[in-house]
């Protein structure tokens, strides 16, 4: 119910007779939907957002002709608006003017809230009309033939007003001011309405001449109030048919884009600011307002379909979108609603599909690329335009049902009265924002009215704020060389801020076309207040244009809960192959990450996610892959034996079952963040059996077989600093990353022994454990003596060595991670 419908209705309630619709006046339908209908391509009809479909056009000459009456269009509506403008401020004169007297209407404060930025408003306005018009007119002409109706003929191409819309679009931030304010002056309006007989004379029955015909249409003061702030909510629905229409070899594309660019960050500000436009009036003067909006995947009758979910103060409606037929309003069919009073939520990752899933989503993916593919190579030409609009047609449809069918977050929610539905989502953060949402306004003293369900359903076409699902093929305003097309990748440091010891990890998401997986994870930390992952994630992205990034608390038997989230734009400008360090601020923690970007053009999506196996594998190779100095598996098993083993009583001498311990090295090989989550409630013997078996298995020792001898010749100086010496001598001339692995476990060890009274692992004891796996001699090679070697010389020889290591109190502190060089100094990131 608008406004101007409420001051029908209060006039009925204070007996005072409403005007009655007839030829020549218009009642209190919404002026814009009347020009909509008598303009079949009014920018401002909500069929002219097409749901998923866009329009097909064949050729350049055809967009010109729609666009021309696109154009006319928006002249009309502005003519109309700029009417309803010059009633709106038509007494403020008088009413300025009465301030002064003894007996003043409203007061010189009342009359400059009530009319704040209204004038400044409609000037701005009339500029763009005059402008407009100007233009029009100037390549605009009837020429009717013998026996013809008139032709119109154009030069579509010279028309130019792109600096028209953007010039609008810039001077936006005075609605801003009118939005702030409007709440006050409607207060002020209906407290004088109610208090004086000379302005509720004037607030109901005020004119303004519509339509060429002039046809006088009488308002209330509140409902002309309103129409500046349902205009201005309406500026990216008119460029976007605008844009549509105008061909992108037109002087005006450019300019249209940023104009689109610059509308849609103004009014998602207004969205989080101003709540007026989107009340729904209930009994006893309540009013519930709309706080979010947009589409969800629902997952509630056993099957997925697409919805738009809409969150009121007092309750969640789900809706079902029925896409109207020219010449019609779109309509909401009532899907479900729950009352937020007590309302629980839950969220859970379901990161696992079958394999016929995963089949279906490889090859549909694979068509899309196809068509993006096809969509650039016939890009200029009138051939082109056709097979482009059909293209984009096709891969909006596939992107649509893509989104349909590959979420993987589950939003349960569960109703005190029993009722329970469930929402899959593809984003965390999305899930995040709608979480977010609804702990806002869920409180336990929520007031639920019972709806009026048909009514508010009704009014879900006025009051929504997302007009079709997020899908990226639909964004005419992404330009290519301005996002990231290639290989993104991201390297997670670590963490600080925690307000208490967490086990957490991290999850990145990316934009961009649906080709390619556009969601990794961090393994979780240990419980920590300063979580460290030095993990790197790769990314392979099309037309990505941001990162958004969220940290989350992983707690056993519970729900995981997210401790902050961030977004990041990526700009192709700033992002090359060498790392670029950042601090990115989400909320209370603060995250340390590097990025860089390689652009080069892309395959297309493979069937299944290459695996990279740890297990058996020279460490060089899995250092590299996981962008580290010290592998993960070894990092994760030695923290996770700091956590809880440390008191365990010969840990590393006792062994776990061979079962348990062989079935968490399967799941290092497969997936690294399930083997944490794993080893996290593994028993702790079997955590530090995956750690011996993983050096066991190295194809190569970690001290290589080349250095034994020159270890061994080490151990023979009976000076200790000089065998100290001639010893990291030895392991200095070592690879990198063997080097900083030994050095890692060394100091794991010592910290171990640390706790020799309760364990009763002295140095020697883990010197003789890990002796064997670390160090061993060269094989002899085919047709040559080898190094002759009695097998328990060797085995003395091997925990003399390590143990030499073990006892020496500054060992150099092992780097764990690759150094990430940045083109300047580090960057503080603040949202």
């Amino acid at each position: 119910m608008d406004v101007y419908q409420e001051a029908v209705g209060y006039l009925k309630s204070q007996h005072v007779p409403a005007v009655v619709q007839t030829e020549t006046e218009v009642m209190e339908e919404d002026v814009f939907q009347e020009e909509a209908d008598s303009c079949p391509f009014s920018p401002l009809h909500p069929e002219s957002v097409d749901f998923p479909d866009t329009p097909t056009l064949s050729s350049p000459e055809e967009m010109l002709e729609k666009r021309l009456m696109v154009l006319k269009c928006i002249m009309e509506s502005e003519e109309v608006y700029l009417r309803e403008l010059e009633a709106l401020l038509m007494p403020m004169k008088a009413l300025r003017a009465s301030a002064g007297t003894s007996k003043p209407v409203l007061s010189s404060q009342q009359v400059q809230t009530v009319f704040y930025q209204v004038p400044e408003i409609s000037d701005m306005h009339q500029s763009f009309f005059s402008g407009l018009k100007e233009r029009l007119s100037a390549h605009c002409r009837s020429e009717p033939g013998p026996g013809e109706d008139g032709h119109m003929s154009y030069t579509g191409f010279e028309l130019v007003v792109g600096d028209l819309f953007l010039k609008m679009v810039n001077q936006l931030g005075l609605y801003g001011g009118f939005i702030g304010n409007y709440e006050e002056a409607v207060q002020v309006v209906r407290k004088c309405t109610q208090s004086d007989p000379c302005f509720r004379t004037l607030a109901q029955s005020m004119m303004s001449n519509i339509g060429s015909d002039k046809t006088r249409t009488k308002y209330t003061f509140e409902a002309l109030l309103y129409k500046p702030l349902d205009r201005v909510t309406k500026t990216t629905l008119v460029l976007l048919d605008l844009l549509k229409t105008t061909p992108e070899t037109h002087q005006d594309f450019a300019l249209l884009q940023e104009a689109l660019r610059l509308s849609r960050s103004f009014l998602s500000g207004v969205n989080e600011s101003s709540q007026s436009k989107r009340g729904v009036t209930l009994s006893h003067g309540m009013r519930r307002k709309l706080m979010r909006d947009g589409f969800v995947v629902d997952a509630s009758e056993g099957e997925r379909h697409m919805r738009h979910l809409f969150l009121y103060t007092d309750l969640l409606l789900c809706t079902r979108f029925k896409h109207a037929t020219r010449g019609k309003q779109d309509q909401y069919r009532f899907g479900w609603f729950l009352p937020l009073a007590g309302l629980k939520l839950r969220w859970v990752a379901d990161q696992h599909r079958s394999p016929d899933a995963q089949l279906r989503q490889h090859n549909m993916r694979t068509k899309m690329h196809l068509l993006r593919q096809q969509l650039r190579q016939h890009a200029q030409g009138s051939k082109g335009l056709a097979f482009a609009a059909r293209s984009r047609k096709k891969l909006e449809q596939m992107e649509l049902m893509l989104l349909t069918h590959s979420p993987v977050y589950t939003l349960e929610l569960h109703s005190p009265s029993g009722k329970s539905h469930t929402l899959l989502l593809s984003s965390l953060y999305e899930l995040e924002e709608w979480r977010e949402a609804i702990h806002k306004v869920t409180t336990d003293n929520i007031e639920t009215v019972p709806p009026d369900l048909l009514t508010l359903t009704s009014a879900c076409v006025k009051l929504r704020m997302t007009q079709q699902p997020p899908l990226h093929s639909t964004n005419t305003a992404v330009e290519d060389e301005m996002s990231l097309c290639g290989t993104l990748s991201v390297a997670v440091h670590s963490a600080c801020g925690l307000q208490q010891p967490a086990s957490v990890y991290v999850c990145v998401e990316v934009d961009g076309y649906e080709f390619y997986d556009k969601q990794a994870t961090t393994h979780s930390s240990i419980h920590s207040l300063n979580p460290h992952w030095d993990q790197e994630l790769e990314f392979q992205v099309d037309a990505a244009q941001e990162l958004r990034l969220l940290c989350v608390s992983q707690t056993d038997g519970k729900n995981d809960t997210v401790l902050g989230k961030t977004s990041v734009k990526l700009k192709s400008k700033t992002l090359n192959e060498r790392w670029r360090r950042q601090t990115l601020h989400l909320g209370q923690v603060d995250v340390i990450v590097s990025l860089k970007f390689s652009p080069h053009p892309l395959e297309p999506p493979s069937a299944t996610a290459p695996l990279h196996p740890v297990f058996c594998v020279p460490i060089e190779i899995v250092t590299q892959q996981e962008g580290v100095m010290v592998p993960h598996v070894v990092r994760c098993c030695a923290e996770e034996v700091e956590r809880r083993g440390l008191a365990e009583v010969g840990i590393y001498r006792i062994s776990g079952s061979s079962s348990d311990i062989n079935s968490l090295k399967n799941v290092f090989n497969i997936n690294l963040r399930d083997a944490v989550t794993r080893l996290r409630t593994a028993e702790v013997n079997v955590v530090s059996g995956v750690l011996k078996l993983y050096f066991r298995e190295l194809p190569e020792p970690l001290i290589p077989a080349d250095k034994f001898q020159s270890l061994a010749r080490s151990l023979e100086i009976q000076d200790v600093d000089s065998r100290l010496v001639s010893l990291f001598s030895v392991l200095h001339s070592c690879p990198a990353p063997n080097r900083n692995t030994f050095l890692f476990v060394l100091q794991h060890l010592q910290r171990v022994s640390e706790r020799q009274d309760t364990n009763k692992m002295t140095l020697i004891n883990l010197a003789t454990i890990f002796g064997p796996s670390l160090l061993r001699l060269p094989v002899a090679e085919l047709g040559h003596i080898g190094c002759s070697m009695d097998i328990s010389v060797e085995v003395v020889l091997q925990v003399q060595v390590v143990f030499c290591y073990l006892q020496c109190n500054n060992l150099p502190e092992a780097q764990t991670s690759l150094p990430h060089d940045t083109d300047s100094e580090d960057e503080t990131t603040h949202m």
